[in-house]
């Protein structure tokens, strides 16, 4: 994504804590704390459609991609949660056309940024759809019947609902009213809502529109197109503003739109460019201002608009990942993580963004060639064993011993209280004593787990890893000592664990 000069805002402040080369530090350094649950404080609830996956809209250029033939794919997304939620977006939605007849071409504007866009479309020859990089115009592509008809069989097959993407950069209110019409009636009830476009506050960056763009503008656009589409369909739902990060976009779209939109949805990046050598795996694991200030504008536009809050599309590293970075083990520990800092912070949800063999993609395949599980997966599948349920208030004491240290406290719809725990230092054990705040007999333990931290293949989530068609079941659950209440587990350099109380 052409895109996210805020990142370097931010980068000075931290450059001097991250400028040395990687190095995973090898020590029998061990840290002491003690994380203290109080099942009887309850906190935000985690629920069953929390977990989400994005993908570019050029996806549906292939139409047997998202498709109820494609029992490999469904599985791995099945194994992440019964019922989450798959966004359909991304650089591409503003790219994409609506063709209700595949014989007849879409009228398509000619504008500044799609003159130097590669005019190759490899969808057609049936290819996956990697995330966009964002560093030209993408090809256009034709979205069909056929494809809204798969696309509904895949849902299905998964169980999932959706967040479907319209084309407000370079398409017309009334081609987006067709589309919406006819998703509408296919989807039906898996259908979420409609977001109108992707990262418009980036719109006068990239060429879809001229210099000056601003949020006024953007409302104007967003409000003809919404009431252009309720005209056909009554009762469409819509998120917005879907942008990349902006505050200052997000808190007065809430305030604008309250009763227009369902939800609200914005993006974070953790890291980005690519290019940039100070985007590391210490700094991945590290705390993001930015993600704090993206939660202070989440939480402000809740209270005033009493509407929930989505991150529609994150991931480790802006303009498709980085090698290196995004597809190690750390990019696991840095994506359950962030699950519990949202969900802990008031957020309803979080589709983590991919397709194709991107560097950052939790999936990564294609139909002829299979799928596979990345790095990514293993923290997400973590956060899906954990389960629904609601957080409980958990306090980590001389927390100064181990400052990337994180937990959390969960009561589950069975009633079951469970602590997540993640050790993002790459240079101390922890050595962690949990009082479960209530009776407990015994406690078990499912370990998140690599020889390295840059490690890409060799993971492991309770013993096992990820198999084909998501298969996955655990090999090795550890049985821990409980006496009154408490139990303790050793938690080595760069490594997360579930653990599960049971009442006595």
């Amino acid at each position: 994504m052409n895109r996210r000069d805020f990142i370097r805002l931010s980068a000075a402040a931290c450059t001097a804590a991250f400028h040395s080369p990687f190095i995973i530090a090898a020590t029998s350094a061990t840290a002491s704390l003690r994380l203290t649950l109080r099942p009887d404080r309850l906190g935000n609830k985690v629920g069953n459609d929390f977990t989400g996956l994005s993908y570019e809209s050029a996806q549906l250029g292939n139409p047997h991609f998202f498709s109820g033939d494609n029992a490999d794919l469904a599985g791995f997304i099945q194994r992440l949660g019964s019922s989450g939620v798959l966004r359909i977006g991304g650089n591409t939605s503003e790219y994409c056309y609506w063709t209700p007849d595949p014989d007849k071409q879409p009228n398509r504007p000619i504008i500044e940024s799609m003159r130097t866009g590669d005019k190759a479309n490899p969808i057609a020859f049936g290819l996956a759809v990697g995330p966009d990089t964002g560093h030209k115009a993408p090809a256009p592509v034709n979205i069909t019947p056929q494809a809204i008809r798969h696309l509904r069989e895949f849902l299905d097959a998964c169980g999932w609902k959706l967040i479907y993407g319209l084309n407000m950069g370079t398409g017309t209110a009334e081609d987006a009213a067709d589309e919406a019409a006819f998703v509408t009636d296919v989807i039906g009830s898996k259908l979420l809502a409609f977001q109108l476009c992707n990262e418009p506050d980036l719109f006068d960056r990239n060429g879809i529109r001229t210099a000056g763009y601003d949020f006024g503008k953007f409302a104007g656009e967003w409000q003809h197109f919404s009431q252009t589409i309720r005209a056909r369909v009554p009762n469409a739902a819509f998120a917005g503003p879907d942008t990349a990060y902006n505050n200052e976009w997000l808190v007065p779209f809430a305030k604008q739109f309250k009763h227009e939109a369902a939800f609200l949805s914005q993006h974070y990046y953790a890291e980005g460019p690519p290019t940039d050598p100070t985007m590391t795996i210490e700094r991945l694991l590290a705390p993001n201002p930015r993600l704090q200030g993206e939660f202070e504008g989440m939480k402000q536009t809740m209270q005033e608009s009493g509407l929930p809050f989505r991150l529609a599309e994150t991931n480790s590293c802006y303009q498709g990942g980085k090698q290196g970075v995004s597809d190690t083990f750390a990019a696991a520990l840095w994506s359950a993580d962030l699950m519990y800092q949202l969900a802990a912070e008031g957020g309803t949800g979080i589709n983590f963004h991919g397709g194709g063999y991107g560097w950052y993609t939790p999936i990564a395949g294609t139909v002829d060639d299979g799928f596979l599980a990345r790095p990514i997966y293993y923290g997400m599948l973590l956060f899906a064993r954990a389960g629904a349920g609601q957080l409980v208030e958990s306090k980590l004491d001389q927390q100064d011993r181990a400052p990337l240290l994180t937990a959390y406290g969960l009561r589950s719809n069975a009633g079951a209280i469970k602590t997540m725990v993640f050790n993002k230092h790459l240079d101390r054990g922890v050595r962690l004593m949990i009082d479960a705040g209530q009776r407990a007999g015994r406690a078990k333990s499912l370990r998140l787990h690599a020889p390295r931290v840059d490690d890409t293949t060799d993971i492991t989530f309770g013993g096992s890893p990820v198999g084909a068609s998501g298969a996955w079941a655990a090999t090795r659950e550890e049985s821990l000592t409980v006496e009154n209440g408490t139990a303790m587990i050793d938690l080595p350099a760069a490594s997360a664990a579930l653990i599960t109380f049971e009442s006595e």
